[in-house]
């Protein structure tokens, strides 16, 4: 099997397990015990030596980062099954624009509101204003894609995308502590409705 891949349930590792199932494209699935410390044994930081997961070996190739492995799939193996747009077209130009933006910077809010407000965070490590702050952010943020997804049921166009997937699987997990209620953005509840009906994200979603 060419494939392996290195992840822990209810990480950024989602989106990648959910873009290898979309796929449909035989892989080697390896689950990391993050609280016994698999990601930072030897064997593991010689693939990925950031000791995180998401890690993908390809052909012998090892890949890092959920958003680039992501593309990299795609890439390679998507735009056959018309989950990936072809490169040089708009729709790959946004699918590309909206997968850097959930990494960066809707990853960025969303990571500093859980910092400052989550229960398993010391107090003594928070700051309310902050959170509140990135909270206004992080919201204003998903009114910009709330605002994309008006017109068209897909980020880029009408037809779901990896890009969805990823996007999809980062809101699933916001939803676990940064944004408890999609109630608000009327659109990316559709959405996100539409997506996680997909048969490749219920298979992924249980752990």
């Amino acid at each position: 099997m060419s494939i392996k891949f290195y992840f822990s349930p209810y990480s950024s590792a989602v989106r990648t397990h959910w873009a290898l199932e979309e796929l449909g494209i035989p892989y080697e699935g390896v689950r990391m015990d993050l609280k016994a410390g698999d990601q930072k044994k030897p064997e593991f930081l010689k693939l990925n030596p950031n000791g995180k997961v998401p890690t993908l070996v390809d052909d012998g190739v090892p890949y890092f980062e959920s958003a680039a492995i992501n593309i990299y799939l795609g890439e390679k193996y998507g735009v056959a099954k018309g989950l990936w747009p072809k490169a040089g077209t708009q729709a790959h130009g946004r699918a590309m624009s909206w997968t850097v933006w959930a990494a960066a910077s809707l990853l960025n809010a969303g990571t500093r509101v859980m910092i400052n407000t989550s229960p398993e965070v010391p107090d003594e490590q928070k700051n309310a204003a902050q959170g509140e702050s990135a909270r206004k952010e992080f919201e204003g943020l998903l009114d910009l894609l709330d605002a994309e997804l008006k017109d068209k049921p897909y980020v880029t166009g009408d037809s779901f995308t990896l890009a969805d997937a990823l996007l999809a699987a980062d809101l699933w997990w916001y939803q676990m502590g940064v944004v408890p209620s999609l109630a608000r953005w009327p659109h990316i509840q559709a959405w996100t409705g539409r997506c996680m009906e997909r048969p490749a994200f219920k298979r992924i979603s249980t752990g």
